[in-house]
């Protein structure tokens, strides 16, 4: 699965609205639908930020893992 596919599959399972993860990520919401379609590569910074927010490893959502680890804690 492709990172963008993946992190529209983490925020519909967390039952966000793009707007809500955009203003997470303090980007407009054009911008995150841009990522979530592929339109727009997105950015190592705001997927540590996702990772962090979601608690999930950036492996999985980048797709390098199918498997659903936790965030590595300091």
């Amino acid at each position: 699965m492709k990172y963008n596919e993946r992190i529209r599959e983490i925020r519909e399972d967390h039952a966000l609205t793009q707007q809500k993860v955009a203003d997470l990520l303090h980007i407009g919401q054009r911008t995150y639908s841009d990522y979530e379609s592929g339109k727009t590569r997105i950015p190592i910074d705001n997927i540590m930020i996702l990772a962090k927010f979601y608690d999930i490893s950036m492996d999985y959502i980048t797709g390098a893992s199918n498997i659903q680890q936790p965030y590595p804690k300091e």
